[in-house]
């Protein structure tokens, strides 16, 4: 595996800790109790992936995937912990009638197709990396996580979150962390940390919009919708178009993601804020986006990939470095005085990051 600046022992979720750390101080158990039993867990799932990258316990796939073919295996924890699980369905078996195995097979596969048909990359590691994903892991689980190896989904605790499977966006993002894993490999704290998550919410939701045939205009920008319970106010995670909007709940707070620096968060929690300050890159995403109208995959999401993947893009780049980038990458792809770089020049300066 080829990373810059040596490998990242990350353990990446989806919902972020300042969600569940609200959630646990709940006065109602039944909110309380899953919240708090899914912070133990991902707490220990962490320490256990730090171990196991530092003193190289993680085990390379034996097969890989056809060329033009992803390798999907999904399993069934059955409610347990023990990973992967017991196997269900494998690639090119017909749909069974768990929904949630269906769901989980059907999201690697979109996953798979956008990287492929779009940037030509083999899987996650461009070298055909066999996707696995264990679902109906542990009870009442409320998140879902990349650990460097496979995905992994809970089936929510049907209080505030429901299955993890609902939402390809977050299917895609969580893979995505695959990708940046072998790639510019972002070190998960602060800037470069959002800019880590950042990545991986721009191409879940080219994911969904890819596999919808939406385009710019027609998305609806959002991280996992479907994913809140019916009670929950609130529409889903995160929104890329309106950071700070996803929701405003009784029960979960007010969506704290900021859309510029001029609102930036300073914090030492959730990593530096690697899920509250993403929303800013998010939002410069979007902007050049929609600036460019059509299928953000093909401009926008091009630009996006030429950096991830590129080799320039430091693991502890801050935004400002990210922001050049983009503006050399869409100069180098679609040359001087187009709308495509005009757009990228706009969108940071929208958001209040400077470009060097």
């Amino acid at each position: 595996m080829t990373t810059n600046g040596g490998f990242e022992p990350v353990f990446c979720t989806v919902v972020p800790p300042h969600v569940l750390d609200r959630l646990a101080r709940n006065d109602d158990p039944a909110l309380s109790g899953p919240a708090l039993r899914t912070l133990v867990r991902d707490s220990e799932l962490r320490a256990r992936r730090r171990v196991t990258t530092e003193f190289s316990l993680m085990a390379a796939p034996a097969v890989k995937a056809p060329s033009e073919q992803p390798l999907r295996t999904i399993y069934d924890a059955r409610h347990g912990t023990d990973l992967p699980g017991t196997k269900v369905r494998a690639e090119g078996e017909d749909p069974g009638r768990d929904a949630t195995v269906n769901r989980a097979y059907a999201g690697l596969g979109a996953t798979f197709e956008l990287f492929l048909k779009a940037y030509r990359r083999h899987s996650i590691d461009d070298d055909g990396l066999p996707l696995d994903a264990t679902v109906h892991y542990d009870e009442g689980y409320n998140n879902a996580f990349w650990n460097g190896e496979q995905m992994v989904f809970g089936d929510g605790d049907g209080e505030i979150f429901v299955d993890f499977t609902n939402s390809i966006d977050v299917i895609g993002h969580e893979l995505t962390h695959g990708v940046t894993q072998y790639t510019a490999n972002l070190t998960y704290y602060g800037q470069p940390g959002a800019l880590n998550e950042s990545m991986s919410d721009v191409f879940g939701s080219l994911i969904k919009q890819y596999s919808l045939g939406q385009t710019a205009a027609e998305a609806d920008w959002l991280i996992g919708a479907g994913l809140l319970a019916p009670a929950v106010t609130g529409s889903a995670l995160r929104s890329m178009k309106a950071p700070g909007t996803a929701y405003d709940d009784d029960v979960l707070g007010k969506d704290p993601q900021p859309a510029t620096m001029d609102d930036y968060v300073r914090t030492g929690r959730d990593n530096g804020g690697v899920h509250i300050n993403s929303g800013i890159p998010n939002h410069a995403f979007y902007l050049v986006a929609t600036a460019l109208g059509g299928h953000a995959w093909e401009k926008a999401g091009v630009v996006w990939y030429d950096v991830l993947t590129g080799g320039e893009l430091s693991s502890r780049a801050l935004f400002t470095d990210f922001a050049g980038l983009t503006v050399k990458a869409a100069r180098e792809r679609f040359g001087d005085g187009g709308d495509e770089l005009r757009a990228v020049e706009k969108a940071w300066e929208q958001v209040g990051v400077r470009i060097l």
